[in-house]
């Protein structure tokens, strides 16, 4: 991806951010890392408890869960959000298939920003709930 805003349209599509205003993108964007990872390297463990979140710049992921292929993910695609989040259990096991490119956004660095940022708190809140919403089977909010 050419220049300097694939970060930013990258953050654009994950639902936590799809509120955020382009300054508000940007201030996120500031905490993203960008790290190249080798094929076979497990970036999420099922079990384990998660601390970042990982966007997929250059790249295949694996996604599984007990051992068994749930899905394959690709350049935009993410992973880890509600356990950067909530800081839980991972549900399942991510790796990397091929070499890869990630942005990486770590718990604590988020939590500053949200601390920092009302404005960017509740836009979060706000995609957790609709998704929240969303997936709830009862239908009943």
């Amino acid at each position: 991806m050419a220049g300097k805003d694939y970060k930013l349209e990258l953050l654009r599509k994950v639902p936590l951010f799809e509120g955020c205003s382009g300054k508000d993108l940007e201030l996120v964007g500031r905490l993203v890392d960008e790290v190249d990872v080798a094929a076979g390297t497990v970036l999420i463990k099922q079990g384990a408890y998660g601390h970042e979140f990982f966007i997929v710049v250059d790249g295949t992921l694996r996604v599984e869960r007990d051992g068994k292929l749930l899905r394959k993910l690709g350049p935009g695609d993410f992973a880890g959000e509600i356990a950067l989040i909530d800081g839980g259990v991972r549900t399942a096991t991510v790796v990397t298939d091929t070499p890869a490119r990630l942005l990486v956004v770590g718990h604590s660095e988020f939590f500053s920003l949200l601390e920092q940022y009302p404005d960017i708190q509740i836009e979060v809140l706000q995609a957790l709930a609709r998704r929240v919403r969303v997936s709830e089977p009862t239908g009943v909010h």
